[in-house]
Formats: C-alpha cells, structure tokens, sequence
C-alpha cells in the first residue's frame, strides 16, 4: 500500500536473505502470524482505513490541544500471495481544532511472496483530517458524525535495492472518503459507516467499502469488540472480500495502552489478517497543577468574582 519516486537512498547492508529464509519455515511463520493476528491490516492486498486496531474506523477526533501515538505491526497471509504487512509503523494523530484532528500514517513494509524476491522497505505516507460535524447527544437517539478524508503519497523504497517499488503501492497518489457514525449505550460503543477509494493507477480501481463495530468496556482496563469490514475490488488483480475480526485495547496506564486484534475473511478473497500495537496519549504544554489553579482563581478575587461575573450574588440571587 505504500511507494517513492524521490529521494533515492541505498542501504546496502541491508539484507533480507535470513529474514525471508525464516519466514519460509512453516513453524516459523505460524509463530508470526499467530503473534500478529492480534490485529489489523494495513497491508498491501488489503487496503486499511482504520481506527487501530480495526478496519473499521469511529468519528471521534482527538480532543483539541491533545495528541496520540502508535506504533504498531501488521499481517496479512494469503495462500495466493504470501504474506505481507508493515512494522514498526508510526501513527501520529493531532487535535489541531475543535472537532478536528490531523493523521498522518508512516510505515516500513514488508513482502514475503510464495515465489520470488521478498521486499523490506519504506511504505507509502498517510495523510489526513477527519472532522466531526455532528456531536453524539447523550441519553437521546442522535450519533456522532465525521467525515476522514485520506490521501495515499508514494513514498515507498526498497531496502535491499535501495530504489522506488511498486511492491508497497502503485506509485501514484489516490485517496479515500468515508462517514463515520457512533452511539454509546452505557458500557456498549457500536460505530461504523462506508467510504469510497478513488485509485487512478494503471491496474487499479475504484472500490467502496465500510464496515461496523460492536464493542464493550470490561473493567477499568479492558475493551473487547467484534467487526465486519467489506471492501470491493481494488485492482485489476485481487477480489473484493468481507473479514470478521475481534480485538482491543487493554490500558496498562492512564495514557498508554496495547492494542490488539486479529481475523479472517467470511466471503471472498482469502485473508488471515492482524495487528498489534502500542498507543500513547497525551496533552500539549504544561499540565496545570490544582494549587496553580486556586492561586489564579484566588487573584481575581476568588468565588466572589467568579459569581458577579456570572451574574449571581453572594446570596445566590440574580442580579441581571
């Protein structure tokens, strides 16, 4: 899913025959997929648009001034292709502004075909911006709703030539525009939604695709969810396909957390799929202590001000 035109670099010490050899022992390889299939794809036959770490993802943007973190890994295993995948990948989400965050997706990627040269290189950049225009109302029937436009860039290097590949994306920039929806029923959160991929490279298509979630927190530290994801033919070359995949997120801290999920397809192309990772999230500039804010209440003039500004009198009565 990812490539380069630009920036040409060689690394020639980088060498991927013991890599690709240990990947072609059965035992092996079944010990990496299993390790794997905790997750998602965002590999190359599957085209992902996730919200880590499932495919399908939700309409809630990172709250302004705050930031997000992950670095993770994915696979995908197909009987016709091999098995391909990215890791270590870099995920980076931003508030920027009310209602909008800013994504930005780089990873290193991976190919091990049936036949043939394995890649190890650099993937194509994601970038991005969901915005969130319609706000959930609690306790009544209205869901949250976002749009998350992306762009797919070619960016993608082949570590062992040290050239552009085709094997991690089609060389051409293409882009993608889902909705999203989500209601959250106490300790249940159910979202989904649907998009369209517009692909003018040689060999590719147009797709559409969506999907949808259920999942429930369990405890203070665990969320667990189940998915259904469709996507329609992409290339000229691969079959539109429908995956089940279970995941979630288990909070080891406050702002940090392991993400996991894994899955197989119900209907169409053959895929065993997954994703495992780890999330960071935290607040730009300085955390404001409780003593800083008594202290700045306190020189306005304490709860007095605080109530003549709000139109309230020491008695409680209105004074507009």
């Amino acid at each position: 899913m990812r490539d380069i035109t630009r920036n040409r670099f060689s690394l020639k010490g980088v060498r991927l025959s013991l890599f690709a050899g240990l990947f072609q022992l059965p035992i092996f390889r079944s010990f990496c997929i299993l390790l794997l299939s905790a997750g998602m794809i965002l590999a190359l036959a599957i085209t992902a648009f996730a919200g880590p770490p499932f495919l399908t993802d939700d309409p809630e943007p990172v709250d302004f001034k705050h930031w997000e973190v992950y670095l993770f890994g994915t696979v995908d295993s197909t009987v016709k292709n091999g098995i391909s995948g990215t890791g270590p990948a870099l995920e980076v989400n931003v508030g920027a502004l009310p209602n909008l965050q800013l994504h930005m997706v780089l990873p290193l990627a991976f190919s091990i075909p049936q036949s043939g040269r394995s890649i190890y290189g650099l993937g194509d950049l994601e970038l991005g911006f969901k915005y969130r225009f319609i706000k959930e109302k609690e306790g009544g029937f209205r869901p949250m709703v976002a749009i998350f436009p992306m762009l797919e860039i070619p960016t993608s290097v082949d570590f062992h030539t040290g050239s552009a590949t085709p094997g991690f994306g089609n060389g051409q920039v293409w882009y993608k525009l889902p909705i999203w929806l989500q209601k959250s029923f106490g300790h249940w959160t159910t979202y989904g939604g649907f998009g369209y991929g517009f692909n003018p490279a040689p060999g590719q298509r147009n797709f559409p695709y969506g999907g949808w979630l259920l999942q429930r927190e369990l405890g203070k530290r665990l969320i667990l969810g189940g998915e259904i994801f469709a996507q329609g033919q992409s290339s000229n070359d691969t079959r539109s396909f429908a995956v089940f995949n279970l995941g979630g997120f288990f909070k080891i801290t406050e702002n940090f957390q392991l993400l996991f999920s894994g899955g197989h397809t119900l209907a169409g192309a053959n895929h065993t799929i997954g994703y495992l990772g780890l999330y960071w999230t935290g607040k730009f500039g300085k955390k404001e202590e409780p003593e800083e804010k008594e202290k700045e209440k306190e020189s306005f003039g304490g709860p007095a001000w605080f109530k003549l500004a709000h139109g309230t009198g020491p008695l409680g009565y209105s004074l507009r």
